[in-house]
């Protein structure tokens, strides 16, 4: 019941669970839709907080390695619409930052629930979750777990 507070996040392996959420601009990601593809999820606390843009500028710094093999990225976390534009215009962020109302995929996700621990999560192409850090990990760490995946088009 607590394991997004006190537990670790899900293990390299399992499936990942399955969502649709909302993105700043009123798109709709389903990451069912993206199976084709290396996906990448930052669950963050907050817009706009030091260490959350610190994380998210490093992806955006790092974009062209992300591009290169193929990966989705989105940052996630409960904050509306509003805060999420004004973040990603202010910072140029060239992913969608997602509307996680309510935290459902926090939980599922074992990032939180009102309160988010900062996660990131690489999931294949088949589904199944192949990196899981808390914290805020070296983007050199989180390409590594892409690495093994195969580029697709």
């Amino acid at each position: 019941m607590l394991d997004w507070l006190f537990g670790g996040p899900l293990e390299p392996g399992a499936a990942a669970p399955q969502f649709e959420l909302s993105g700043e601009t009123g798109q709709t990601v389903s990451l069912l839709n993206l199976r084709n593809k290396p996906v990448v999820l930052v669950f963050y606390p907050g817009d706009d907080t030091t260490i959350c843009t610190r994380q998210l500028c490093e992806i955006r710094d790092g974009w062209a390695a992300f591009r290169n093999r193929n990966a989705a990225v989105f940052g996630i976390n409960g904050q509306g619409a509003d805060a999420h534009i004004h973040f990603k215009t202010k910072y140029q962020f060239p992913f969608p930052l997602l509307i996680d109302k309510g935290w459902k995929v926090s939980r599922q996700y074992r990032a939180g629930w009102g309160i988010v621990r900062r996660t990131v999560y690489v999931i294949g192409p088949d589904g199944r979750i192949v990196y899981a850090q808390r914290g805020k990990p070296p983007i050199a760490d989180i390409l590594s777990a892409i690495e093994g995946i195969p580029v697709t088009s």
